[in-house]
């Protein structure tokens, strides 16, 4: 539909009321509604309509609806008015970028962003307001309420208690969720800014989270039961993950079996990386990060009390894909038939020290088959089981026979 005749026939609707529009300042709001915000042409023209007839002060030329909407049941692509509950305010990320956060009701919650360049009176946590002509994009896979020069705020003098409603983990979408949910895998940290990453599960299965170093945020503890409200869901190369940070959690007293949502590969360890076999970790509470040969943890420096570890970074191949494998202690010493405290031994009386213990997990491993089960995030599996693949003549014996050839 040409933008120009839209234009027109708004002209004409509040003319035939005695309002004389700047056809041009119509044209230029409905291309922003249509360019800027990805709103279809006929939900811009009812707007347009709408705003343009309450700042004129005529009637009867229809135009957007003021009526409430529940915000679990807005779509990207709407002009909408909603009435919620300011639970969660999150850093600026732009200059352009004014306010950020979580609005909540009764049915659900919604990302918000205010521009810059919209002058909109700042919203205050633990506050109620009614949003009018916000319009309702999509920022990575989720509806997005977007507050515009357009949009009008009005604070509301009420306190109606929030109740979230707990959505399955296998049952999110990318967007705002609650969960309940059981602490199944504490990871160490890849950077400094992250206070805790790991991996939460229900009955349904099992999702990643993240809580980045914020003031009043605590970690989360290790096998214990929480209910987590407001949550930021998003979606990287299809998975999804938490971000807690904008959430409340409180633990639960109940416990959760958790349903195992797990990979199972099986192949040859081709590679043995770097960083596996003995390593020191970081004794600070809450930190866990592995250690450099000088004992320098990057966030609290020089740790002389530090504390052994063992885990294997390696490359499992089935012939078709190569997986990054991680395995921590317990494995590593099955697998490799050596325990935590023999490798300690070993390394502090060997003249290769900690590199002594690394070639002897290779040697025990490099080239030989198994089947690894755990949980895959990021193309890295994290097994929680490994068990070799044994000889088995029969099937020598098929495949030579589908390949017309002898044995050795």
């Amino acid at each position: 539909m040409n933008l120009s005749e839209v234009t027109e026939r708004i002209s004409r609707k509040l003319e035939a009321k005695g309002a004389q529009p700047d056809r041009q300042k119509i044209e230029s709001r409905l291309r922003r509604l249509v360019e800027e915000f990805g709103v279809n042409v006929a939900e811009a023209e009812r707007t347009v309509t709408g705003d343009l007839a309450r700042e004129y002060k005529v009637t009867g030329v229809g135009g957007t609806s003021t009526e409430l909407r529940p915000i679990s049941e807005i779509v990207p692509g709407e002009w909408v008015t909603v009435e919620g509950k300011i639970i969660a305010l999150t850093p600026s990320l732009s200059p352009s970028i004014a306010q950020s956060g979580i609005v909540a009701d009764s049915s659900g919650a919604i990302r918000f962003v205010t521009w810059t360049r919209a002058n909109a009176p700042a919203m205050e946590y633990g506050h109620w307001y009614r949003i009018e002509s916000a319009v309702v994009d999509e920022y990575k896979g989720a509806p997005n309420l977007k507050i515009h020069s357009g949009t009008t705020i009005s604070r509301m003098e009420k306190d109606i208690p929030l109740l979230p409603s707990i959505t399955p983990i296998a049952e999110l979408k990318p967007g705002v969720g609650s969960v309940r949910a059981k602490v199944v895998q504490d990871w160490e940290v890849s950077h400094e800014r992250m206070l805790q990453t790991g991996l939460l599960g229900d009955e349904t299965g099992t999702i990643k989270f993240v809580i980045w170093n914020d003031d009043g945020k605590e970690k989360l503890d290790l096998d214990a039961v929480y209910n987590i409200f407001y949550a930021t869901v998003d979606e990287y190369n299809g998975r999804l993950s938490l971000t807690l940070n904008t959430a409340m959690y409180i633990t639960d007293e109940g416990d959760i079996e958790v349903g195992r949502s797990e990979t199972d590969a099986q192949g040859a360890l081709v590679h043995i990386a770097p960083g596996s076999g003995l390593i020191k970790r970081c004794p600070v509470e809450g930190c866990n990060r592995t250690l450099s040969r000088q004992n320098y943890c990057p966030v609290h420096e020089i740790q002389p009390n530090f504390r052994y570890d063992l885990r294997l970074k390696a490359v499992l191949d089935d012939g078709i894909r190569a997986r990054n494998v991680l395995m921590q202690r317990e494995l590593v010493e099955r697998l490799a038939g050596i325990t935590l405290t023999e490798a300690v031994s070993i390394a502090e009386s060997n003249p290769l020290g900690m590199d002594e213990i690394f070639y002897r997990i290779r040697n025990a491993v490099l080239g030989r088959y198994y089947t690894c089960s755990g949980s895959e995030f990021g193309g890295r599996l994290l097994a929680s089981s490994c068990t070799p693949v044994a000889f088995k003549p029969e099937e020598l014996a098929a495949l030579l026979n589908r390949a017309g050839g002898e044995p050795a």
